[in-house]
C-alpha cells in the first residue's frame, strides 16, 4: 500500500505543477502582448519572439529603407507586426512562393509581406521595394475608383507569385 500512495502523491505534486505552469503562461499577458504603439524601439526577445522563430533564424525586423509610394513608414518588431497583421500578410518563402497566394483585401489596408529567406528579396506590390533577409514591409494597399482591381505580386526574377483582390 505504501507504494501505490508513493506513486499517487508524485503523480498528484506533477499534475498541479502542470496546471501551475498553465495558468501562469494563460494568466501572464504582459509578455505576449503587443505595444500600443507603432513604432517599437528596443529589440528585447519576448516570449512571443520565440514562439514565432522557434528555430532561432535572425531576428526579424521592419525593413524601412528607401520607402516611398504605398510603402507604409513605420516601425514594429517582427512579432509584434504578426500579431497586428495576423489576418493581413503574405509570405515569401526561401524560393520566392508566396503563402498565402491568393488573397482578398480593402483598398487602403495595410499588409505584410515578409522574407523567410537568407537572401534580399526584390518585391512588387504595385511598387518595387526590397526586403531585407528576414525582414518584413508594410503595403499600404492603394485606394482604387474601380469596383475590384487585381494587384500580381512579383519576388525577384519570378512573376506573379501572389495575386490581390482589392475591393473598395
Amino acid at each position: 500500500m505504501g507504494q501505490k500512495t508513493t506513486n499517487r502523491t508524485a503523480w498528484a505534486i506533477i499534475v498541479v505543477a502542470i496546471l501551475a505552469v498553465g495558468a501562469y503562461l494563460i494568466f501572464n499577458k504582459s509578455a505576449v502582448n503587443p505595444v500600443a504603439t507603432d513604432s517599437i524601439s528596443d529589440n528585447t526577445n519576448t516570449v512571443a519572439d520565440t514562439i514565432t522563430n522557434p528555430t532561432n533564424e535572425p531576428e526579424s525586423v521592419q525593413d524601412t529603407s528607401g520607402q516611398t509610394g504605398g510603402v507604409a513608414p513605420v516601425t514594429l518588431s517582427y512579432a509584434n507586426a504578426l500579431i497586428k497583421y495576423a489576418d493581413r500578410r503574405i509570405q515569401l518563402n526561401a524560393t520566392c512562393q508566396a503563402y498565402p497566394y491568393n488573397v482578398t483585401y480593402k483598398d487602403n489596408t495595410g499588409i505584410m509581406i515578409y522574407n523567410r529567406s537568407p537572401n534580399t528579396r526584390t518585391v512588387k506590390v504595385g511598387t518595387t521595394f526590397t526586403i531585407k533577409p528576414w525582414g518584413f514591409r508594410i503595403v499600404v494597399l492603394p485606394d482604387i475608383y474601380l469596383k475590384s482591381k487585381t494587384i500580381l505580386v512579383d519576388c525577384d526574377k519570378m512573376q506573379n507569385v501572389a495575386t490581390i483582390l482589392v475591393q473598395e
